[in-house]
């Protein structure tokens, strides 16, 4: 390697280990607002919380290595030719691309690595930090309560849905404005519980969590045996003043926090668990949509299955003796409206109300499956968009350095003041496409693949555009050239007016 390119590369390195750096910090303190309030005061310890900050670090990656990769090149560049340095280069026959070709193959080798991480290491951080956050649920249950939505609370036998308004005192464990839904051993809630205030109440020599709850309300839907007594809907109601359940949680006390549960998210699997996965869902949403649309047409009775005639059968029938051809009866009845004219007044009020029963039922029915499809695509779109985002991932490193080493050349300046500006737009809107791409992509409007390219793709001709007019020694607008245009086209005017 020549001296020309070790200086850049030592350059460019410095700058871009010192804006990850930098990037990564900020980000951190940005995303971890969002777990703060479920870690800190919980009695976790610092050990598990720099566990959780290990883990959330990989998941960072997408967003900052790409305007690493921006914000580096612009700095390199810019400072290159804010002190001329790309004016002796040039002077002595190297051109923009000799400059960057040390530079290409870091990127080139940059974009394998990016891809490695993001097919291995990212699934398995986001697997880990998931991990860790419900084993901490199950072992410290205040933890597990987030205000104003309902949670799973971990720890009781059958099941426990749990919501309140405020958490507040040691530890959160004062809770305001209780609501609890328990759950059959069937998934089904049955039991509505109400309280203006509660406790969690806990020891560490006990295996059991006291749940205080006070001032409040219950009600519990009565499954009786006996089918007749279930249509009368019996139920159970009272008023407490203080009323308490205890969780056991014997079981948890041994729960490894680091134990790996089963991979849920398409953010937690690889490239060939995505593409086993992407199949697997293919066939088993057309197998689920093919069910419902032929339970819809029996139950609409409309296209009557013909029954295969058996040939056996019609062998023998033609073996038997031939009897009287009786006479066939033309059926008067052609259309519905003759079948309603034959029928008694009350009759036809029956037909019509069943009828509107019966597609009311189906409406409904169709509305309902409308919602679990919907819902089943979205997962299935979510597994596309998020096995072709990591090889995008990878290529949009590659082509943001061709956006930033021309823009830093272009605009010739160095520092953080202008290039961090620049880099942070362009950074901004290749992140916001992104986002919104991804959201389309996951409702169906635009297919998962552009979702996931659409943001590199739209990059790319500024790549290409910013390189040649950084190689001519162009400016970043030149309107010059569109004045020039303008200026010969009122001369050919002029001239054509004055031969005529």
């Amino acid at each position: 390697m020549k001296i020309l390119d070790q200086y850049i590369l030592r350059r460019f390195l410095y700058n871009f280990f010192s804006s990850f750096f930098i990037l990564i910090v900020i980000f951190i303190f940005q995303g971890i607002w969002l777990f703060i309030d479920d870690l800190a005061g919980k009695g976790l310890g610092m050990v598990i919380i720099g566990k959780f900050i290990f883990y959330f670090i990989p998941t960072l990656v997408d967003k900052v290595l790409p305007l690493t990769v921006l914000l580096s090149s612009i700095l390199t560049f810019g400072t290159f030719a804010e002190n001329y340095e790309f004016a002796a280069m040039k002077a002595s026959g190297i051109s923009l691309q000799r400059g960057m070709r040390s530079l290409i193959v870091f990127v080139l080798f940059l974009g394998v690595v990016t891809f490695f991480f993001a097919n291995n290491v990212i699934p398995k951080s986001e697997q880990k930090m998931f991990n860790l956050r419900r084993n901490i649920a199950k072992v410290k249950p205040a933890a597990a309560i987030t205000e104003g939505v309902f949670s799973d609370f971990e720890g009781t036998g059958e099941g426990m849905n749990i919501k309140v308004d405020r958490k507040h005192g040691e530890q959160d464990r004062f809770l305001d404005n209780v609501i609890i839904h328990k759950k059959t051993k069937q998934n089904i809630n049955n039991t509505v519980i109400k309280a203006k205030s509660g406790e969690l109440i806990s020891s560490e020599e006990s295996d059991i969590i006291q749940l205080v709850l006070k001032d409040g309300n219950y009600y519990e839907d009565v499954m009786p045996k006996d089918a007749k007594e279930r249509r009368k809907q019996p139920f159970a109601k009272s008023n407490f003043e203080t009323y308490t359940i205890n969780i056991d949680i014997s079981e948890l006390n041994d729960q490894d926090l680091e134990e790996d549960q089963n991979i849920t998210t398409n953010k937690m699997k690889n490239v060939g668990r995505l593409i086993k996965d992407i199949d697997s869902l293919r066939e088993n949403n057309l197998e689920k949509v093919e069910a419902f649309s032929k339970n819809v047409v029996t139950r609409m009775g409309a296209f009557p299955i013909q029954t295969p005639t058996d040939s056996t059968q019609k062998n023998l029938q033609l073996i038997k003796p031939k009897k009287k051809a009786k006479e066939i009866k033309v059926d008067s009845i052609k259309t519905v409206d003759d079948f309603m004219e034959s029928l008694e007044q009350w009759e036809q009020m029956q037909v019509m109300k069943k009828a509107q029963n019966e597609v009311s039922s189906i409406l409904n029915t169709v509305k309902s499956k409308k919602d679990e499809l919907q819902s089943r695509y979205k997962f299935y779109n979510s597994h596309i968009l998020s096995l072709h985002q990591k090889y995008a991932l990878a290529l949009s490193c590659i082509i943001l350095f061709f956006v930033g080493a021309p823009l830093g050349a272009i605009i010739r300046k160095g520092g953080l003041g202008l290039p961090m500006v620049v880099a942070i737009i362009l950074f901004l809107t290749y992140y916001f496409i992104g986002v919104f791409a991804g959201n389309y992509a996951k409702e169906g409007n635009i297919h998962p693949a552009i979702g996931a390219w659409l943001p590199t793709l739209i990059m790319l001709p500024l790549g290409v555009s910013l390189t040649r007019r950084a190689t001519a020694d162009k400016g970043l607008i030149g309107f010059g050239h569109f004045i020039d245009r303008i200026k010969s086209l009122f001369k050919k005017k002029d001239k054509e007016a004055e031969d005529q």
